[in-house]
């Protein structure tokens, strides 16, 4: 039986009040903030950590939008312009697999800092941990945090979660379903290099070019696709460690080392090494995560030193720098009003109260899928709200769905598809004094219209 101890009571000043309080301000947040204050009413946005963005820059995640090819349909909005602003600030290089730009982890940090300072209706509070949810009956009117400062409350009309594992949802009583562990997606320990030989690296790959049928390595990459994708180029390293088992440098049961790089620079840097996945982290688990990012960090060094033995242009690098927290795909959804399916994702779903739309990209769970041929689907508003608790939006990879649809719709540009909206609903909501499960989805598809954001 676990002991317990009674915390006693205390007092707790309200440092703050505001129209709309986002919590997190990763590819879920960050839009749902900046889309509030757009729309016109003052914002809160807290954050844990001491930088904005979440998997672009504590992570490391670069690629936020390289599904992108020709016949591509664009969710634009927001999750466009991050990738806009990044390019017009330096801080992004042309990705190696797509038409997109890969988004510099460091980078972007002042990108999104120009972008909160730029919207004189957010206040950034950063370096806060969220606590606990402030309650009046089943309606949530605030949060409770935890800093250098002590326990701080902060009063909203109305709060969005964009915690990515339902912290908020969860323990204001709203309904979650979390995977169970042992089937969860692998966590990932992001990793950058430098001292690469660009001309030799390339010159490697142009002699041995990978597609994405060679992701059938087993383990994490066997993967289904629709065929179409089978012979298009990929980025994908395997046969490095692969050797590294077969001549004793890597354990036999690491064969999960494998993935692929982003970008390599004139500057001699790999960037974006998505080489690390690790089953059975449960990124809800402080144990999990302290077990999981100390191991990572151990198969990184050896992924490098297999790149260093094995791989063209390699023999000199070193380690740059890790991303700054693991990287977690999985853990809590919300059960929201209506649960996507991998029906949806897969075949074009179409709702009546679309908010957002985001490209056929489906990336988890076994399955690849591309948006080469122009089909997208849509992102139904009651996606974002939650059930038993008022006053509530949910964004970002804890929307409500099966595992397929959350192979699609956890990725960071449809976090952003579904941030902007939420934050466009809260806004609306508190203008015309709606609660959110009755607000005018008129006033908010004109809202988006005028944030150059589809939905339909």
């Amino acid at each position: 039986m676990t002991r317990k101890i009674l915390e006693p009571a205390r007092e707790i000043d309200v440092v703050h009040e505001t129209d709309v309080l986002v919590i997190g301000s990763g590819p879920g947040g960050l839009p749902a903030a900046l889309a509030a204050a757009r729309a016109g009413v003052e914002v809160t946005l807290v954050e844990r950590f001491g930088c904005f963005g979440g998997n672009l820059t504590v992570v490391g995640v670069e690629g936020m939008h390289w599904y992108r090819h020709e016949e591509t349909v664009e969710s634009d909005g927001i999750a466009r312009e991050f990738e806009d602003r990044a390019k017009d600030m330096g801080a992004a290089v042309p990705e190696s697999q797509s038409l997109s730009y890969e988004i510099d982890s460091e980078g972007f940090k002042l990108v999104a800092d120009q972008m909160v300072l730029g919207e004189p209706n957010i206040r950034p509070m950063l370096h806060r941990q969220f606590v606990a949810p402030l309650m009046d009956g089943n309606t949530i009117i605030g949060a409770i945090t935890e800093s250098k400062a002590g326990r701080e409350a902060i009063l909203a009309k109305r709060v969005i979660d964009a915690t990515g594992d339902a912290d908020v949802a969860q323990r204001a009583g709203a309904p979650v379903f979390t995977t169970p562990v042992e089937k969860m997606m692998a966590a990932s320990v992001m990793f950058h290099v430098a001292g690469v030989d660009k001309q030799k690296f390339m010159d490697g790959i142009k002699a041995d070019p990978q597609t994405y049928k060679d992701w059938g390595g087993g383990g994490e990459w066997n993967i289904e696709t629709t065929g179409k994708e089978d012979e298009m180029f990929s980025p994908f390293l395997h046969k490095p460690f692969a050797q590294a088992i077969k001549d004793g440098m890597i354990p036999p049961n690491l064969n999960t080392i494998a993935g692929t790089w982003g970008a390599c620079h004139d500057t001699g840097e790999l960037t974006y090494m998505n080489l690390i996945h690790m089953a059975n982290c449960d990124g809800t688990d402080p144990d999990s995560l302290t077990t999981y990012e100390i191991e990572g960090r151990r198969q990184a060094m050896l992924a490098i030193e297999a790149l260093r033995a094995y791989t063209p242009g390699c023999n000199g690098i070193r380690l740059r720098n890790f991303g700054m927290s693991i990287g977690i795909r999985d853990t809590r959804k919300v059960d929201t009003v209506y649960n996507m399916t991998g029906q949806d994702v897969r075949e074009q779903g179409r709702f009546d109260d679309s908010v957002g739309i985001f490209p056929e990209f489906i990336d988890g769970y076994g399955i690849l899928i591309l948006p080469t041929t122009g089909r997208y689907f849509q992102i139904p508003y009651r996606n974002l709200l939650p059930k038993q608790v008022e006053n509530l939006l949910v964004s970002g990879r804890i929307t409500g769905g099966d595992t397929t649809s959350h192979a699609a719709t956890r990725n960071m540009a449809c976090c952003a598809v579904a941030g902007q909206a939420a934050g466009i609903a809260a806004a609306v909501s508190v203008k015309t004094g709606k609660g959110v499960d009755a607000v005018d989805l008129t006033l908010v598809r004109h809202e988006l219209d005028r944030q150059g954001a589809r939905y339909t």
